[in-house]
């Protein structure tokens, strides 16, 4: 996504249990309590279950070491946020500052190109920066072609429409992705989803992302067809990396697990 390799959506909180529960514990619960076992998992959801699982796996997202999402590494960590932002922001900056569509996407190209061939000097998992480099190479092809500034920005478009049409789809089918995700993350696998209240919460949850991605639509494209390049340039950057941070954190905690109840 235009997020980092990137995307959720998230459930309305209890809100009584957020700021009175101990902080991680309903997490460290919740992992520490042992799975079912698959036999327990009808055969026709062996398939789905798997395919969940794996795709849980290769989001990125974990929990650190207090038992929380670990919403840096989500994002890519601090290198991450800078492969997903510099190349935008020098591209804005270019095109504002000379009013030239050629050096702005040479100069946005060679900072992605830069961040690859860091990694690759370094040794470090290139996956990321990679992605990136495709993702501004794809918006550079949209800006030349079209040979308007505003055409960096399309591509953006297309890749928040699919998220949102595929969270969609995901929550009519049961399988939000979101809960998905944090089902793995939180050790309760696809189990959750025979528990109504835990599906109403990644429902919820799983909503709250779909606005994200809605929300960037409603607000961006208004500038695209306005011709803002200024402005839908800085909208893109506010809610790209620092916005998709922000909701999968309030997400992971208005999804929490309730305590146990106390014994007797």
């Amino acid at each position: 996504m235009s997020s980092p390799a990137n995307p959720g959506a998230e459930d309305a909180p209890r809100q009584a249990s957020l700021g009175t529960d101990e902080p991680g514990a309903p997490e460290r619960d919740a992992a520490s309590r042992p799975a079912p076992g698959r036999d327990a998992i009808p055969d026709r959801d062996a398939a789905a279950d798997r395919a969940a699982e794996d795709f849980a796996r290769r989001s990125g997202l974990r929990r650190d070491e207090a038992g929380q999402l670990d919403v840096l590494s989500a994002v890519g960590g601090w290198r991450g946020v800078l492969e997903s932002l510099l190349p935008g922001l020098v591209y804005l900056v270019c095109v504002v500052v000379t009013g030239q569509l050629g050096p702005a996407l040479i100069a946005s190209l060679a900072v992605a190109a830069l961040f690859t061939l860091v990694r690759l000097v370094q040794r470090q998992p290139v996956t990321q920066a990679l992605g990136g480099l495709v993702g501004v190479g794809i918006c550079a092809l949209f800006a030349r072609v079209g040979g308007d500034a505003l055409g960096y920005y399309v591509w953006g478009f297309v890749t928040n429409a699919v998220w949102l049409l595929g969270l969609a789809v995901s929550a009519l089918a049961g399988w939000p992705l979101l809960g998905v995700l944090f089902g793995y993350i939180r050790g309760e696998g696809t189990h959750w989803r025979r528990d109504p209240g835990r599906r109403r919460a990644y429902q919820r949850v799983n909503a709250v992302l779909l606005a994200m991605f809605a929300a960037r639509l409603l607000v961006q494209l208004p500038l695209y067809f306005a011709g803002d390049v200024a402005g839908l340039g800085i909208t893109r950057l506010v809610m790209g990396a620092p916005l998709y941070a922000a909701v999968l954190w309030l997400g992971w905690l208005w999804s929490r697990p309730r305590p146990a109840p106390p014994a007797g």
